[in-house]
């Protein structure tokens, strides 16, 4: 919805782009991606397409094949290649969130939220005016959630679990109750850490349900570091093993890319 992710397979080499989306996929947007990057389709044995709205785009593009794959399949695949794990749970935090689990033998939805980038920066247009990751991140690191949050120790008076007293009960919880004076670096922060929070609980339940033993969250929101932050700080207090790749916005590109290469076989 947000970001169109290339990854080129040259030789040895893999090469990765992203560009902003504009409207559904379409022959168009496959050549505005792939100019990106001073590239024809022809340039190529053959093209990997995955995301949203897939089947929208044609089976062929100036001779060469665009090789349609299943999302589920791509975000398992290259999860795992990126976190180089043989089986986890991949969460794909992009616009909304999709958790998948995944071996090297294929992969399946197992649960998901709409909450995700997206309601990061719709709730920062609300909230902030502005919808810049970057200056989200920069305010967020430059906050403090606590202006509007309320924390354990003033919800139960103490620790719960592994959680220490200090960790948010309830998210916004303090405006809840009365007007507080907080800034915009103070609001960015409450809004990363909400957000943050739920992607992070969500995919380390998901993973004990599934019985495995790491969780592995990619795609455009871990680019903020703020963001990933949030996720590392949830997995010390849960005790839990979440891995954050670099690149992980080329995840599911790649995971596409590798998947047609299998077939092709």
């Amino acid at each position: 919805m947000s970001n169109t992710d290339i990854v080129l397979r040259v030789e040895a080499m893999t090469l990765h782009e992203s560009i902003p989306s504009e409207g559904q996929p379409d022959e168009a947007q496959i050549r505005r991606a792939l100019a990106a990057v001073e590239l024809r389709p022809q340039d190529f044995a053959w093209i990997a397409v995955t995301g949203g709205n897939r089947a929208l785009v044609p089976p062929v593009i100036d001779g060469r094949a665009l090789h349609r794959v299943d999302e589920v399949q791509a975000i398992g695949r290259g999860g795992l290649t990126l976190a180089q794990r043989d089986a986890a749970v991949v969460v794909s935090a992009g616009s909304g969130t999709a958790v998948i689990a995944a071996t090297r033998d294929g992969a399946r939805h197992v649960t998901g939220t709409g909450v995700g980038g997206g309601t990061l920066l719709g709730l920062s247009r609300m909230l902030i005016d502005t919808v810049d990751p970057a200056e989200i991140d920069t305010l967020s690191r430059a906050g403090t959630d606590m202006a509007h949050n309320l924390m354990l120790h003033e919800v139960l008076g103490e620790a719960i679990g592994s959680l220490p007293a200090d960790t948010t009960a309830v998210n916004f919880g303090r405006v809840a109750r009365h007007a507080v004076s907080a800034r915009r670096e103070d609001t960015a922060a409450a809004l990363v850490n909400m957000v943050g929070q739920v992607i992070a609980v969500i995919a380390i339940n998901a993973t004990r349900a599934e019985q495995m033993r790491d969780a592995v969250i990619i795609g455009h929101l871990v680019d903020m570091p703020s963001v990933r932050h949030v996720f590392e700080l949830v997995a010390q207090f849960y005790g839990a093993s979440v891995l954050i790749p670099e690149h992980g916005g080329a995840a599911t590109a790649l995971g596409a890319l590798q998947v047609v290469q299998d077939r092709l076989r």
